[in-house]
């Protein structure tokens, strides 16, 4: 079953996070991690998004690993994150945190993929008026796994 949010991903993105994390990001954010649209800490996730405005975000908590769709979706990032808490967070990077969604996931480690899909017409509707409004969406998958380093399944880069 799907949670749907409506996030402001302030900043270009969305915080995925343990309900015990700090959540500091100050230091994951480099010309790599911004062109691979994830930030990494041990409890904690920042999504990249294409736009910095209000994205649609559907939330999958599961038991199993999802078969791969990629080819649905232009951008997809992986990557695992601590969970002691069993207490999910997922908000917008400045949205108030007493006020965030949470999601009951198992306690210990988390694998997280965010596949993100329809960037080329959010970016385009933002640059111009004349463009029909385009959301961006983002689907998060959560399930259980051991550690494993951050994947990039499919890069999407902005047109210039």
């Amino acid at each position: 079953m799907a949670t749907n949010l409506e996030l402001f991903a302030d900043y270009f993105q969305i915080h995925v996070l343990d309900e015990g994390s700090e959540g500091d990001f100050s230091d994951v954010w480099t010309e790599q991690t911004v062109q691979d649209g994830l930030g990494v800490t041990e409890d904690a996730l920042a999504i990249g998004t294409a736009v910095n405005d209000t994205v649609a975000v559907s939330v999958h908590v599961l038991a199993d690993q999802p078969d791969d769709d990629s080819d649905d979706f232009d951008h997809v990032v992986e990557a695992s994150l601590h969970t002691p808490s069993g207490r999910l967070i997922v908000m917008g990077c400045t949205d108030y945190l007493d006020d965030a969604a949470r999601f009951d996931v198992p306690a210990g480690w988390t694998r997280a993929r965010a596949s993100r899909r329809n960037l080329a017409a959010a970016v385009r509707w933002l640059e111009s008026d004349e463009e029909p409004e385009a959301t961006e969406e983002v689907r998060l998958q959560t399930w259980p796994a051991p550690f494993s380093a951050p994947h990039i399944a499919k890069r999407w880069t902005q047109p210039e």
